[in-house]
């Protein structure tokens, strides 16, 4: 249903045109990234030896859908910058496949033995979406974020190779 594909600079302007406010782009990316989101930015995340960026492509239709990435620490890998673009495609599973197949892109790649990743509190649908998958909730690790008025306090969630090879079977 999903493939995950390298993202090249050439991808860059497809996913910039889905970017439509800071908010977006700060429950996308977190505060790593400054609104409007450019090619500069996203030759940064290229450039860096740790960081491996997707585009997600529907096998069916051979269009792109989406954008992940994977970051490799030291001692795990971290799941981020997911988007599914069309919120027209949201809530249809495509979000627990894109997951699945990162997590399986890095167990298979890194020699981490748990992946990670981090997710605003509010975000009710992904957090069931990451759990569906196996993540659980570290409540040792949180962080905030003010954008405009607000503040968001981001959580993170943590998976080990073992519960995911499990799941796999």
């Amino acid at each position: 249903m999903i493939q995950l594909l390298p993202f090249s600079i050439e991808d860059a302007h497809e996913l910039i045109l889905k970017i439509k406010d800071e908010r977006m782009l700060l429950q996308f990316a977190g505060p790593a990234y400054q609104f409007p989101l450019d090619e500069k930015q996203l030759e940064a995340d290229l450039s860096d030896e740790n960081r491996i960026l997707f585009k997600i492509i529907d096998i069916g239709s051979q269009n792109a859908i989406g954008h992940a990435q994977i970051y490799v620490k030291e001692n795990t890998f971290l799941l981020g910058r997911i988007l599914i673009w069309d919120e027209n495609n949201r809530g249809k599973g495509y979000g627990r496949k894109v997951v699945k197949e990162l997590l399986k892109y890095g167990f298979s790649h890194f020699n981490k033995q748990t992946a990670e990743l981090n997710v605003y509190d509010w975000n009710n649908g992904a957090i069931e979406c990451y759990k569906k998958v196996g993540f659980i909730i570290d409540p040792h690790i949180t962080n905030e974020v003010r954008i405009a008025e607000d503040t968001w306090r981001s959580i993170n969630m943590k998976m080990d190779k073992h519960t995911f090879e499990l799941q796999e079977l």
